[in-house]
This record gives C-alpha cells, sequence and structure tokens, in this order.
C-alpha cells in the first residue's frame, strides 16, 4: 500500500480506505496480552509516524469511525496524545488544525470514554504551550457549557477539568490576558446544576486554585464558600469528597474565612468522616490531619473530641477489602518468593559526620524513621492509616488531655473477642505513644504483658500490629530493669522474627531495630541468642525481608559497639554476611543495604574485622572507580551512554569509611596499595551533593587513620574544602568542616613533633603558629600523638618563650585540655607557667589570669599550682 507524504492538507481530507484498515489492524493487535505482538505493534507505530498525515487517520479513528467498538477508537486517541506529546512541533500545521477542529467538534460524543478520550487529548495539546496557539479554545470550552446537551456540557467540563489541573499556572498568569476572571464565576454558576456530573466538574476545577490562592477565585471566595456549603449533603459521593477536598485546601489558605462557621465544618467532617463511600470518608478525615497542624487546633476541636475521638478510633480497624487484599487469611506464606514489585525502592542516606568533643568520632544521622507505617501493601494512603496518622498528631497536639477519651475505648478493644477489633485497639495504643507518653506511663506495667502476649496471637495480623506497637513504647522498656520487660519482649521478639508470616517478620525485624537503638550495650548480656536468630533468619528469609535484616544487623552493631568483637560472635555473624556479598553482582542495588550493613559491622568489630577487609576494600574502590567511568562516557556522550546510579559510589564511600575507622592505622596497606585518593579527588568535586558529603567524611576518617597517605594530597584537597563551607548542603558543609579539622589536628601534631625534633629550626616561628595549634589540639583526647607533640610545643617555649608571650592564654587553655598528661609531660608544663608567672610578677599574673574562664582558672590551680 502507498503512503502519499505529499498528501495536501484541507478540511476535506479523506482517509484511504486501505490506510484505515491498517490502522485498525494495527490498534487491534495492539489489545493482545501478548508482549512479543505488542512490541511489532510499538515499532510499527513508530514507523507509520514518518507520515505527516497518520495523525489524521489516529483522530479520524476516534471521532469519525462510530461503526467500530469504543475501546478500539480510545485506543486511538490514546496514541494520538502519545504522538502529540512526542512529536507535536512536527506536526503539519494542516494536520493540527484538522485535530484541534475535530477534537472541539466531538467534545460532545454520546460515549462517556470518547468524550474523556478527547478531552485528555485536548488537555495535552493544551500543555504542549498551545495555550497561547489556540485562542478559541477556553472560549470554546466556556460557551459549550451553556449547551442544552448533556454530553456536549458534561464533555467540555470534562476537558476543562483536565487544563485547570495540568495548566493551573498558565492559567493564572498574564501571558493569557487573565481567562480565570471569567472561568471561575462561569464555573460557581454550575455548583447548582441539576446532573451530580457536573456539580462534581465544577468543584474539581475551582479546587485547582485553592492552594495557590489564585486572585480571581480570592475575589468570589465568600460566594465559593456559600456554595460549598450548599452542596453539603450532595447525594452523589464524588461531590461529597470534592467538598471536603476544597474544604480541607481552604483550613491551609484561607482560615479567617472558615473559622466563622468553624463548628458546623467540622460536625460536617464528622459526619463525612464515616461516609459509606470510603474515598468520602477519607477525604474528609485529612481535615483532621491539616487542622492539627494549625495553631488554633487546640481551641476549635476540645469540645468535639468526644464525638472526634471514637470515629478516629472506628476508622482504625482493618475493613473486609483491606483483609481480602492483605491475604489476612494467610498465616503461613514464609516459603512463597516475594514478587519484585513487593521491594520497594530504597533510599540510602549518606554519612554525616556530627561534632563530638568527647568522642571525636562520626557519628550517623537518623531521621526519625517512626511513622506509622504498617501495612503497606494496600494502597499506600487509605482511611486507616490516615485516622491513625491524624490520631498520632492529635495526641501530640493535647498530650495527656486526650486519654479520657481514649482509655475507656481501648479497655473494650485490647481485650475484645473479633481480632480485627482488638487489632485496632493495638493500632491505637501505637499510634498515641508519641504524644500521650507521660500519661500512659501508670499504665504500661498492665498493658506491656498483655502486648507481649499478643505477639504470639494466632493471627498474623495481630502479631505484626503488636510488635509496631511495642517499638513505639521500646523506650520505657528500656528504662526499667531489664528483667522485668526488656528480657521477655527481646525474647518474643526474637521469635517473631522466625515467625512463619513475612509480614510479622518484616515488622519483628523494624521492631528490633528500634528496641536495639533504645536499649544499646543493654543487650551486651544476650549477644549470643540475638545473634543466633538473626544468622538463623538468613536461612528462612525470602527477599524483601532480608533487606530489613541487614539493618536491624547494622543497627545491632551501631548499638553494641566493640562488644561484638568476640572471636564466636563473628564466628556467627560474618560467614553468613560473607556469603551474600559473594553472591551479589555489582549491578544488585541489594548491594546498598547490605553495605550500609557491613559498614556498621566493620566499624563496631574494629581489629576483629581484619580477616575480612581487604575483598571488601577492594570492591568498595572498584565500585567508586566503575560509577566514575561511567559517569565520564555519559557526561562525553549522553546519546551512547546511560548515567550511572551513583548511589553505588555513595555506598561504597561510606563502608570505607566504615572500614577506617574501625580498622584505623591497619587500613593504611591497603590505601598504599590502591588509588582511593585519586578517586576521591573526583568525588569531592561531584555535582551530586551526596556524593561530596560521603567523599569528605572518607577524607576525614582516612586522615585520622593513615595522614601519611592524604599529607601529599592536602595541597589539592584544601581549596575544594573551602569551596564546600556552604551551608546550603548543610550536610557537605558539616563533613567538609569536620575534615578539614581532622586535617588541622594531625598537621598540627606535624608541627609538634617536627619541634620536638629540631626546635632550634623551628621555634623561631612559634608566634605564627602557636595559637591556632592550641586551638586545634585542646580539642582531643589524651594519647600518644597529642603527648609528643605537646612535648615538642614545650621544647620550641623554652628555645624561644617570648613566641608564646601574646598568645599566653590559648596555651594555658591547650594545657587545662590534659586529663592526665605523664608525670615528665606534667612537669614541663609546671615549669612553663610558673616561669610565665615569676617573670611577669604576682599582680600582673592575678590581671592576666582574671581573664580566664572559671573551669580554666580553677584547673591550672588544682593541677599546677598557679
Amino acid at each position: 500500500m502507498v503512503w502519499d507524504r505529499q498528501t495536501k492538507m484541507e478540511y476535506e481530507w479523506k482517509p484511504d480506505e486501505q490506510g484505515l484498515q491498517q490502522i485498525l489492524q494495527l490498534l487491534k493487535e495492539s489489545q493482545s496480552p501478548d508482549t512479543t505482538i505488542q512490541r511489532t505493534v510499538q515499532q510499527k507505530l513508530e514507523q507509520l509516524n514518518q507520515y505527516p498525515d497518520f495523525n489524521n487517520y489516529l483522530i479520524f479513528v476516534l471521532t469519525k469511525l462510530k461503526s467500530e467498538d469504543e475501546p478500539t477508537r480510545s485506543l486511538s486517541g490514546l496514541i494520538l496524545k502519545n504522538n502529540v506529546k512526542a512529536h507535536f512541533q512536527n506536526f503539519p500545521n494542516g494536520v493540527t488544525d484538522f485535530i484541534k477542529s475535530e477534537c472541539l467538534n466531538n467534545i460532545g460524543d454520546s460515549s462517556p470514554l470518547i468524550r474523556a478520550t478527547v478531552g485528555i487529548l485536548i488537555t495535552t495539546i493544551a500543555s504542549k504551550g498551545e495555550l497561547q496557539n489556540w485562542p478559541d479554545l477556553l472560549p470554546k470550552l466556556c460557551s459549550l457549557l451553556d449547551s442544552e446537551d448533556y454530553n456536549t456540557c458534561e464533555g467540555a467540563f470534562g476537558a476543562l477539568q483536565k487544563i485547570c489541573e495540568d495548566s493551573a499556572e498558565i492559567l493564572d498568569s498574564d501571558v493569557l490576558d487573565r481567562p480565570l476572571n471569567i472561568m471561575i464565576p462561569k464555573f460557581l454558576q454550575f455548583f447548582k446544576h441539576s446532573s451530580p456530573k457536573i456539580r462534581s466538574h465544577a468543584v474539581a476545577c475551582v479546587n485547582q486554585f485553592i492552594i495557590s490562592r489564585t486572585q480571581a477565585l480570592m475575589l468570589h471566595i465568600d460566594s465559593f464558600i456559600e456554595n460549598l456549603f450548599a452542596l453539603a449533603g450532595d447525594e452523589e459521593p464524588e461531590v461529597r469528597k470534592n467538598v471536603c477536598r476544597a474544604l480541607v485546601m481552604l483550613l491551609e489558605v484561607r482560615m479567617d474565612r472558615l473559622l466563622p462557621h468553624m463548628h458546623n465544618i467540622v460536625e460536617y467532617m464528622l459526619q463525612r468522616t464515616q461516609d459509606q463511600d470510603e474515598n468520602v470518608a477519607l477525604e474528609a478525615c485529612e481535615f483532621w490531619l491539616t487542622l492539627a497542624e494549625q495553631p488554633i487546633c487546640k481551641d476549635v476541636l476540645i469540645r468535639h473530641l468526644p464525638k472526634l475521638i471514637p470515629v478516629l478510633v472506628n476508622g482504625m480497624k482493618y475493613s473486609d477489602i483491606d483483609i481480602i487484599l492483605l491475604k489476612g487469611d494467610v498465616e503461613e506464606d514464609e516459603t512463597i518468593p516475594d514478587s519484585e514489585q513487593d521491594i520497594r525502592p530504597r533510599f540510602h542516606r549518606s554519612r554525616t559526620v556530627a561534632q563530638q568533643h568527647d568522642e571525636d568520632g562520626i557519628e550517623e544521622e537518623e531521621e526519625d524513621d517512626d511513622e506509622i507505617d504498617d501495612d503497606d501493601t494496600i494502597s499506600d494512603w487509605n482511611l486507616r492509616k490516615c485516622s491513625a496518622a491524624a490520631l498520632d498528631v492529635l495526641a501530640n497536639v493535647y498530650r495527656d488531655e486526650l486519654l479520657p477519651h481514649i482509655l475507656p475505648l481501648l479497655k473494650e478493644l485490647l481485650f475484645h473477642h473479633e481480632w480485627v477489633v482488638k487489632e485496632s485497639g493495638i493500632l491505637v495504643l501505637g499510634a498515641i505513644a508519641e504524644g500521650c507518653m507521660q500519661g500512659m506511663i501508670p499504665y504500661l506495667p498492665e498493658l506491656i504483658p498483655h502486648l507481649i502476649q499478643c505477639l504470639s496471637d494466632k493471627k498474623a495480623l495481630v502479631r505484626s500490629i503488636t510488635c509496631w506497637t511495642l517499638s513505639r513504647y521500646a523506650h520505657w522498656v528500656v528504662s526499667q530493669p531489664p528483667d522485668t520487660y526488656l528480657k521477655p519482649l527481646m525474647t518474643e521478639l526474637l521469635k517473631r522474627i522466625l515467625d512463619s508470616n513475612k509480614r510479622v517478620q518484616e515488622a519483628a525485624c523494624s521492631a528490633f531495630a528500634t528496641l536495639e537503638e533504645e536499649a544499646c550495650t543493654e543487650l551486651v548480656p544476650y549477644l549470643a541468642y540475638i545473634l543466633d536468630t538473626l544468622v538463623f533468619a538468613f536461612s528462612k528469609y525470602q527477599h524483601k525481608n532480608l533487606l530489613i535484616l541487614y539493618d536491624a544487623i547494622g543497627t545491632l552493631a551501631d548499638s553494641v559497639g566493640h562488644h561484638l568483637n568476640k572471636p564466636e560472635y563473628i564466628q556467627m555473624l560474618m560467614p553468613p554476611l560473607i556469603q551474600k556479598w559473594n553472591m551479589l553482582k555489582d549491578e544488585d542495588k541489594d548491594l546498598f543495604p547490605l553495605l550500609e550493613c557491613l559498614s556498621s559491622v566493620a566499624t563496631a568489630l574494629q581489629s576483629g574485622f581484619l580477616p575480612y577487609c581487604e575483598p571488601v576494600y577492594q570492591r568498595c574502590v572498584n565500585l567508586v572507580q566503575k560509577t566514575l567511568a561511567q559517569a565520564m562516557l555519559n557526561n562525553a556522550q549522553p546519546d551512547q551512554y546511560e548515567a550511572p546510579d551513583k548511589d553505588f559510589m555513595i555506598v561504597a564511600l561510606d563502608l570505607l569509611s566504615g572500614l577506617a575507622e574501625g580498622l584505623g592505622g591497619n587500613i593504611e596497606q591497603l590505601v598504599a596499595r590502591s588509588n582511593i585518593l585519586t578517586l576521591m579527588y573526583q568525588c569531592m568535586q561531584d555535582k551530586m551533593p551526596e556524593v561530596r558529603q560521603s567523599s569528605f567524611a572518607l577524607l576525614g576518617d582516612l586522615t585520622k587513620a593513615c595522614f601519611q597517605h592524604v599529607k601529599p594530597c592536602i595541597a589539592d584537597f584544601m581549596p575544594i574544602l573551602g569551596t564546600n563551607l556552604n551551608p546550603e548542603f548543610i550536610s557537605v558543609c558539616n563533613n567538609a568542616t569536620w575534615a578539614i579539622g581532622e586535617i588541622s589536628i594531625q598537621m598540627a601534631i606535624t608541627i609538634g613533633r617536627l619541634g620536638y625534633v629540631c626546635p632550634q629550626e623551628v621555634a623561631p616561628m612559634l608566634q605564627q603558629f602557636i595559637r591556632p595549634w592550641c586551638t586545634s589540639l585542646r580539642n582531643i583526647r589524651d594519647n600518644e600523638e597529642k603527648d609528643s607533640a605537646f612535648r615538642g610545643i614545650c621544647t620550641m617555649i623554652s628555645v624561644n618563650p617570648s613566641g608564646v608571650i601574646q598568645d599566653f592564654i590559648f596555651f594555658c587553655d591547650a594545657v587545662a585540655s590534659w586529663i592526665n598528661p605523664k608525670d615528665d609531660l606534667r612537669d614541663m608544663f609546671c615549669k612553663i607557667l610558673h616561669g610565665f608567672k615569676n617573670q611577669v610578677g604576682d599582680e600582673n599574673w592575678r590581671r592576666f589570669s582574671d581573664q580566664f574562664p572559671l573551669p580554666l582558672k580553677e584547673r591550672l590551680a588544682a593541677f599546677y599550682g598557679v
């Protein structure tokens, strides 16, 4: 069949019969479930895009070919929509005009599916910047709203709603001469239309302009609110949903206008939160969440709590459909492999360095991931979750004042014979944990044992929610004598980690990680038992829960630290970790949680990690190198090489930090045999802040572990560190500051040692460096390095005493930073302090030492008698 590339475009365009058949054939094939057929169809469609009038055929099938079935016609329109998205700028003018006029002529098609498809097509063309080039679109659609024909009115409104959603910003700008000044009053007239579908469109259109505080809407705000109230009892769920959504947004934007009616609005929202239609109830439930963030919440809601709390609590029960979706009746599923879509993408948090004076270590900053997140396989957000979240925020607003409304309900729920009710009670107890903790304390000695019993309930969904709720009270559990609650809780949670239900395994593992964070070294006596369980879980878990297990092991290592460094523990823990490590390919994203876990383990095991460090170190360096190489290729030829996933590099840098921190000086030979410093020089200049953040953390750790390898690069590194002291990227800035500090300390130590070996050469320059030297070294703990550096400075002072006179207060402060110096070093300090005092005389010394902060004064007097 011949396609005519030169077809002259006129409105009287007629399709070629053969061409039409070919396209219909394609449309039919593309509805086939067979992926091979679909792929062929895709290729053919791409080829047909070469022909200028191909899109005319598509619009023809959509709008004119009434003999075809609706799904085929709609599909033709959706393919045309994709072409508009991808190639619209290449459409010949005639084709564009033909499509636009066909759309407007058929917006009132008798089929709701075809109307909706035409509407999608219109908004896609509009959002390709064509609102400016299609000046009659908005006026035409607005005038069609007044059509006597229902289909035309509904089709035009559907298209307008989509345009308002997709192009809200440009509609409210001067580019189009502010069409909203006409459109919004027009939409408001339709709030009272006889058709529910049209009322719903009208509210949805106006709703697009609330959050942006669009001027045209603000002018009519009172009429808008009045019209919303008029729709409050609408019989159409979609209308009620849009009314609720509007009121929720108005809370944030125009509280002033709602306040006079607040009592009635709250009463209305209470009804709607119990709406038969779950979508309406969910929109209404958002109201409580939003209101809780407003300062006036406490006063506005206080009188409604007796009604509101039971409604929220009631919303926290699983619905029948939830239970079906969650396979709530499947108790044992541990042998069923996970499907890939069960596994959520996870985000690695780059290493952040926290400045701590007592121990100059790196500390991981964890976000508070204690959120309500219990049944994550149902559609992510539902009435149960929203109700629980609302109760959580309200507990934080009212604190213990909420308890009189909750406790009577809890008594009934927690001991209920129906599992669904009991389960919701346990969720309620967890939701109020943060806000009402103080008031709950008297009840916990009775409740915690009850919850520990619920951990062995016969329903998996009860066991899983109990894990979460107990984790919310972990802080209190740990504050009590360990045998009372910690030990029984730990014993039962470890059993649940080995539950035969995957959801329970997951909840128990997460809860145990929280318990580890709270209990820290309290867990040391039980380490063998804990490791036994976690290692056994390795052989038992499917894919998704393995990732959570890594987290529990990493958190354990962070919590017990060097107590993990015992041969029998290492023997249990390392073989399964290394086995997984060897199985995973470099491209596998499961490396992320495993690398994070190993980083914590290496830091905790310290020298105990030595036997494993070489292959781990090598692989991390390779991951960094691969990622950098891929990024360079992608920069040079973006169309040929795809961008790498830089998370691989970030996680690898963080594990190298963990190794450097754990192994200390033992990492020196590994660094000597690799090009890590060259790679770090590139990472420190990466566009992505998280890469720079992790490379600065590693720089600081390597500076502490093997400064001899960092020293030659300092001239290159320092300027880069300097340009990253930008508080806009606060974590990058913190890590850069920390690395500079670590380098300064090493430099200061080097200067001190130099002065010890050859004081005659270095002492004359004492005045230039004594002040920063003292401020750098006052912050580190007593150790050999500090000792040798101070001996050097004392030797230099005895060669050149005048070099220290101007900054003597800084020297005094640095001396006072010693907890217990060796005797001969203390004598050196004594000699210098007394020598200075005798030289200036008692009166001057008194005046001088009056400038000292009190702790410094007392310390010098106690230790050195000055």
